[in-house]
């Protein structure tokens, strides 16, 4: 699968495959405004991989010897927490942030399961592989359909890849429309916003297509449509809609000025990091500046690239992994901030799940751990400074209020005004509940 072209926008309106049913998209537009949205926007960072929570943000320096890492912990702007010594910049933002130390869920081999969970809310065990038309949606697919953005900005975006299950695997599940349809997957940028030439050329015409000529394409399409004979089907019917929002897009200044990364002033972009991942951080500011509704920016090439420490696990966290994360988070959340966008930006940083409590004999790794691990919430309606949940003694297993990813998508829901429970109907009228075993965690809400 590759990000989409100019031509595909222009004809993601004949795609077949599994979409909603034009009345459930009514139904559902009736039910969106049920709860008053304390966030317009949402950028996620997917730490892919599963990251070490005992080296980042639930540190056990009086653990037992076996489990204790290399790292000290310093203190934060939050008074009594404390991260790692190698989260500095990152430190000084924790007054602003909610951690969830009590994260647990059960995939603990897979990580295309592990992410799917993760960013669907939907845990179906150690079923891995790449995605399928049956898959749950993420929250910028959700989004797309009941927080509809305006026909000019791009509503859901995925960067700077499409993570693979592996170096030759399939694309992880849990980024798709699934059965809400492939008109709901995100685009893809996936060229790296940190080189000197980067562009998005889908963005723009081609200079022998005008806008009067794209315009008579669009209607030209439009007409073909239409005369379907019985009328057009619900599957077209609701991926109009993207037709119409391709060629606003095209022709729309705005989101065209969101992927010119080269206009921030240098400062700023060195301020982020000068690598992809930071680089992606601040683009995903930028395109939620323009409007967009949801970006996911996903941490690796494949899921094994980076934050899968299960060898030389220290090392690569101290040398490359947490100076990279703790510079774009620490710029994205300060950035915000200065904008006035914090507060009605939900940030959220996810990974697949946690690392072992007992250090291996691999360089020092440690391996996968689904039993306890944590998260960090800020922003769009976040309590700011909070620490909701525990691990035990050695980061092993959750000591208090345990909490799934299921119980964080469905509180990322109520904050970006939708309710999880709505159930929505595919194109052969089978419903599926967005999130079917969380509930709200009102704890972590302001």
């Amino acid at each position: 699968m590759k990000s989409i072209d100019r031509r595909g926008l222009l004809q993601i309106g004949s795609l077949g495959g599994l979409s909603l049913t034009l009345p459930e998209i009514l139904r559902a537009d009736q039910r969106r405004g049920r709860f008053p949205p304390r966030a317009d926007a949402c950028i996620v960072i997917c730490l892919n991989g599963g990251p070490s929570h005992l080296d980042m943000w639930d540190m056990k320096p009086d653990g037992p010897t076996e489990t204790r890492g290399e790292f000290k912990p310093i203190s934060t702007s939050l008074p009594g927490l404390q991260v790692s010594e190698h989260l500095p910049k990152l430190s000084r933002h924790m007054h602003r942030c909610t951690l969830i130390r009590s994260m647990h869920h059960s995939v603990n081999n897979a990580h295309a399961a592990a992410v799917y969970v993760a960013l669907t809310g939907h845990d179906r065990g150690e079923i891995g592989g790449g995605f399928l038309p049956t898959d749950n949606p993420p929250p910028g697919a959700v989004a797309a359909l009941l927080r509809p953005t305006p026909k000019h900005v791009v509503p859901h975006v995925a960067l700077p890849y499409m993570t693979k299950e592996g170096a030759k695997g399939p694309p992880q599940p849990g980024f798709f429309g699934g059965w809400m349809g492939r008109a709901f997957d995100p685009l893809w940028i996936l060229r790296d916003p940190n080189h000197p030439e980067f562009s998005v050329p889908e963005f723009s015409l081609r200079r022998e297509v005008s806008p009067a000529r794209l315009a008579k394409r669009s209607d030209l399409l439009a007409n073909l449509n239409t005369r379907i004979p019985g009328g057009a089907a619900p599957p077209l019917d609701a991926m109009n809609r993207f037709q119409s929002q391709a060629r606003d897009v095209l022709t729309s200044q705005t989101t065209q000025r969101a992927f010119r990364i080269q206009s921030e002033p240098v400062e700023m972009r060195d301020s982020y990091g000068r690598n992809i991942y930071g680089q992606s951080v601040l683009l995903a500011r930028r395109l939620i500046e323009a409007g967009t509704r949801v970006v996911t920016v996903s941490w690796a090439p494949d899921a094994n690239a980076t934050w899968d420490t299960h060898s030389g696990n220290f090392k690569k966290l101290k040398n490359t992994l947490l100076p990279q994360f703790d510079q774009a988070s620490s710029a994205l959340l300060a950035d915000l901030d200065q904008r006035g966008m914090l507060e009605r930006t939900l940030v959220a940083v996810v990974g697949d799940f946690g690392r072992t409590p007992k250090i291996n004999k691999s360089d020092a790794g440690r391996d996968h751990w689904n039993f306890c691990y944590t998260i960090m919430l800020a922003g769009g309606g976040i309590r700011p400074g909070f620490v909701y949940g525990a691990s035990d003694r050695q980061g092993a297993y959750v000591n208090d209020l345990p909490t799934s990813p299921a119980d964080v998508l469905a509180t990322m829901y109520r904050l970006m005004g939708i309710d999880h429970r709505i159930e929505l109907y595919d194109r052969f009228n089978r419903p599926h509940q967005i999130v079917s075993k969380g509930s709200v965690v009102h704890e972590v809400l302001i």
